[in-house]
């Protein structure tokens, strides 16, 4: 463990610190500021010659800042010459760009898989991309982890039965159908129709809901517009209580007045993106990922194979 040395940007600090604790290893010192004009100044504060270095930085918002910072960090840890850099990205921003869906358009994460590539990322560790092509996108490494054992864990200490899992759209059906062979759980799908990028309007359900407790899975809660409609069609259908399992909680605009709003019981999120102090409600729980990203990030300096970390959703 004395080659292995674990950095933080500013995105995430506390999950990096969370992480190196189960480790049982001291956070590398790492001095973050900024120049006058607000350039990201990085120094990098003990020797990584010949190290094997975790670099914890997820892209959430500001994200623009978060990346830019990544990179930075990737650049200087380059030149001082460690011996294998991964980035670990809890969350992996501009993911939603993933494909041409009309002229003109950019595929953001193709870029921004390029971009990390050249800063000098020899592998990357993430979690629960918004899709799952977007691992081909990189011409190194690329480790994904999923968050289902740690929902799976958190909602078994719950203790209640007569469940359904739910996906808020037919997009999701392979991650819910995932849960529900976990949870040994019925299936239902939320059919929808998409009005506009923030705005859908649910159709018809797609399973039997009524009676049952519901938990819709999903992997990102943005403005939290889906995640209500969709909650609020489950309730209409006959649902009794309605959970949510949500791994990256970005949680934007007015997204915690509506979960408090709607008729949603409880949103459990991850730590993958730090819930600020101002986003905070007593119905958010948060479970944290760290142990699964030291397991694997012990895995990876031991050069173990890390597929006994992955869940069953690429099974199920």
């Amino acid at each position: 463990m004395d080659k292995m040395v674990i950095f933080s940007g500013s995105a995430n600090k506390k999950l990096a610190e969370k992480i190196c604790k189960n480790l049982k290893v001291k956070l590398g010192q790492a001095f973050i500021s900024h120049f006058s004009d607000g350039e990201i100044r990085v120094e990098i504060g003990e020797n990584v010659r010949g190290k094997d270095v975790f670099v914890i930085q997820p892209t959430c918002p500001p994200v623009n800042e978060n990346l830019m910072e990544l990179l930075i960090m990737l650049d200087a840890l380059r030149r001082a010459s460690a011996q294998r850099i991964t980035a670990v990205i809890p969350y992996f921003g501009y993911a939603r760009q993933d494909r041409k869906d009309q002229p003109r358009v950019p595929i953001t994460a193709k870029l921004v898989a390029n971009v990390l590539d050249e800063a000098g990322a020899d592998r990357i560790l993430t979690l629960d991309l918004h899709a799952g092509q977007i691992q081909g996108f990189f011409d190194i490494p690329l480790d994904h982890l999923y968050a289902t054992n740690v929902f799976v864990d958190s909602f078994r200490r719950m203790r209640f039965n007569n469940m359904v899992i739910a996906s808020p759209d037919v997009g999701g059906i392979k991650t819910a159908r995932a849960y529900a062979k976990r949870f040994r759980a019925g299936l239902a799908i939320v059919d929808k129709r998409r009005n506009s990028p923030e705005a859908t309007e649910v159709m018809h359900i797609l399973g039997e809901v009524d009676g049952k407790n519901v938990i819709l899975v999903d992997d990102i809660i943005a403005t939290g517009s889906s995640i209500v409609e969709a909650a609020r069609a489950l309730k209409k259908a006959g649902a009794e209580k309605i959970f949510a399992a949500i791994t990256h909680g970005i949680l934007s605009a007015d997204a915690v007045s509506k979960i408090n709003k709607s008729c949603i019981d409880t949103l459990v999120i991850t730590d993958s993106i730090p819930l600020a102090d101002s986003k905070k409600s007593k119905k958010i729980k948060v479970a944290s990922v760290s142990s699964l990203f030291a397991d694997a990030i012990k895995r990876i300096h031991f050069e173990e194979s890390i597929s006994v970390l992955f869940n069953s959703l690429e099974k199920g």
